[in-house]
């Protein structure tokens, strides 16, 4: 028997499956997982149900670690343990029982191998300095109306050399 207790986060939990490869596969039906947990319900996307095998090279205690985020230290007692498993294997994490608290009361075909606390993701980072960008413009800004100004000036000048030149145009032209 196995407590679970309420709100627990951050803990999963390996069984092994001492049982046919259809009879694992039938764990993945709704209800079913439960039944044999001997709970009443069960959210199955926390849970995860595979041959050993399917693993390859990275094994589980790879997977554990790389997959689930577990740290290494946690794992190196149990490493052997862990490589010496055979057909499938069940992955609980706290999350699927919901937040509630749950015992669990296994058949003879699920033992319980270990139970390990996934690393916190820290969120903090160190503080930035403040970007040029969001900064303040400390510098003497010319107001609206003094761009306008500046900007009627510029017209006229350009409007009177405009008509200068169209003037010596004419002047040249006719005399």
């Amino acid at each position: 028997m196995i407590e679970i207790p309420a709100e627990e986060r951050g803990v999963i939990r390996i069984f092994n499956l001492d049982m046919v490869p259809e009879q694992a596969r039938f764990l993945r039906e709704p209800g079913a997982l439960a039944q044999v947990l001997g709970i009443d319900e069960i959210d199955l996307d926390h849970v995860e149900i595979f041959p050993v095998s399917d693993l390859e090279e990275l094994g589980l205690a790879g997977y554990l670690t790389q997959g689930c985020g577990i740290a290494e230290t946690e794992i190196t007692a149990d490493r052997e343990r862990l490589a010496a498993l055979q057909g499938h294997v069940l992955l609980l994490r706290s999350r699927a029982f919901g937040g509630a608290a749950r015992r669990l009361t296994l058949s003879s075909q699920i033992t319980h191998v270990a139970s390990y606390g996934e690393r916190p993701i820290s969120w903090s980072a160190p503080p930035q300095p403040a970007p040029e960008s969001s900064k303040l413009y400390t510098g003497a800004k010319p107001s609206p109306r003094d761009t306008r100004a500046a900007a009627r000036r510029i017209g006229a000048s350009l409007f009177a050399v405009v008509m200068l030149l169209i003037a010596l145009t004419l002047y040249v032209l006719v005399f």
